[in-house]
């Protein structure tokens, strides 16, 4: 996790929350490694701020939880303002995949949507096997590129001012075939 304000701080209090999470269920690491078909090791790697999750293994944690990225991402930060200027909107960054994630405006209590700025290098692909939370509904605004989104076992191709929206109720794919990186807006609304 990269937020330029604080990277090391960031990913202290990412590791600190998702073993609370753990602990508030009661699950052990081989329980929470069934549900994530992430290795034990890896699970408390991660945990003790020795690893920064990836964009997919962060994803596979998000579903067991039950929680959005973009809700946990913000669970780590302080409450969030209700102006979020620009310089301090947090900024995670996934190298192994070349995905950067901006939370443009992170979830708030009381509030049941979010927006995320995504941005995938040529190439790139993130797969999720599940939704964090069944039945949320998602608007991607194309800025910049072509991205392919896979939803319901159908791939839309969309280029530049296209939008996607839907109710993700099983796994998605957002793939970037190139030649140019892709930057697109995307509108999470909870159900």
């Amino acid at each position: 996790m990269r937020d330029d304000s604080g990277a090391e701080s960031a990913d202290s209090r990412l590791a600190a929350r998702l073993a609370s999470l753990r602990a508030e269920r009661g699950w052990s690491l081989d329980e929470l490694s069934g549900a994530t078909g992430l290795s034990r090791s890896t699970l408390s790697r991660v945990e003790r701020g020795e690893l920064s999750p990836t964009a997919a293994s962060l994803g596979r944690l998000c579903t067991a939880y039950g929680l959005t990225m973009s809700r946990l991402l913000t669970e780590v930060e302080a409450e969030p303002p209700r102006h979020v200027p620009a310089g301090s909107q947090p900024v995670w960054y996934d190298a192994s995949v070349g995905f950067t994630r901006r939370s443009v405006s992170p979830p708030h209590p009381g509030l049941r949507g979010e927006v995320v700025e995504g941005t995938l290098d040529p190439g790139a692909a993130i797969s999720y096997e599940n939704p964090p939370v069944p039945g949320v509904e998602q608007h991607v605004w194309v800025r910049e590129g072509t991205v392919r989104i896979t939803v319901d076992g159908t791939t839309h191709t969309l280029a530049t001012g296209d939008c996607l929206r839907f109710r993700l109720n099983g796994p998605s794919r957002f793939h970037c075939p190139g030649p140019d990186r892709t930057r697109y807006v995307l509108l999470i609304v909870m159900p």
